[in-house]
């Protein structure tokens, strides 16, 4: 393919357009070079009884989507289809992914995974993971020969 297009001249949007281009196989992080995310963009808030993550997930149906959770870590995974079928070749800007996703984050410790709930309203995804009740301080007694003592067990973080 040409980089270079006989009979008009080039402008900012046609030069965008072609590192885009250039760059869409190369899956680097580099700042100020623009490369599309392959999974949404979460957010995790700490509330008083639970932690909330939301995820963008504009243009998808709760169908297109799973949740699962194995050993602390919750996975997303999706699939996004190009809803306007466009050829490649036509598109002169695409900021949004899409094809298979998936996103796994480690969940903090003290959560209550069995009362994990999930809802999805306008293209947001948010996930309620409610914080396991602090276990209160208890005095265990340690028997001896020069009698009963007690220690304090500490909850662990």
């Amino acid at each position: 393919m040409p980089v270079f297009r006989w009979g008009r001249a080039w402008g900012l949007g046609d030069l965008e357009r072609e590192v885009d281009r250039l760059m869409h196989g190369v899956n680097l992080s580099l700042q100020g070079v623009r490369l599309a995310r392959q999974f949404p963009p979460v957010n995790l808030y700490e509330l008083e009884d639970a932690y909330l993550i939301s995820a963008e997930l504009p243009g998808a149906n709760a169908e297109d989507f799973e949740l699962t959770i194995q050993s602390g870590v919750l996975t997303i995974q999706g699939r996004r289809d190009d809803p306007e079928q466009v050829p490649e070749e036509r598109y002169r800007r695409q900021e949004r992914f899409h094809g298979s996703w998936q996103r796994s984050l480690n969940l903090p410790e003290r959560i209550d995974e069995e009362r994990l709930s999930a809802r999805f309203d306008d293209g947001i995804l948010k996930v309620t993971l409610p914080k396991l009740a602090e276990t209160p301080v208890r005095r265990i007694p340690i028997e001896g020969t020069d009698g009963p003592r007690a220690i304090e067990e500490q909850p662990r973080d």
